[in-house]
């Protein structure tokens, strides 16, 4: 479940708790509403943990240090020419 999914349970949830004066005979509305706050702040919890687990799997180590080439000119060819 995404956070935006979260975050709908918990307004549907909310809106079925406290808004709602629609009564259904073996179905009580306000505890169906509690029911889908809970879900959704459970669902919050779990992903915010997972987004939080998932940035610290980065790799934090510095980058390799750049590599230095040097070129030495061959002697050879100047001990070739006299």
């Amino acid at each position: 479940m995404t956070i935006g999914g979260s975050i709908a349970l918990i307004i549907i949830g909310a809106i079925l708790a406290y808004a709602v004066n629609y009564d259904i005979s073996g179905i009580d509305i306000r505890l169906v509403g509690v029911i889908l706050m809970i879900g959704g702040v459970i669902g919050l919890v779990v992903g915010i943990v997972r987004i939080m687990s998932a940035r610290r799997a980065v790799d934090r180590r510095p980058p390799p240090a750049a590599v230095r080439e040097e070129y030495y000119p061959d002697d050879y060819e100047a001990r070739r020419r006299y």
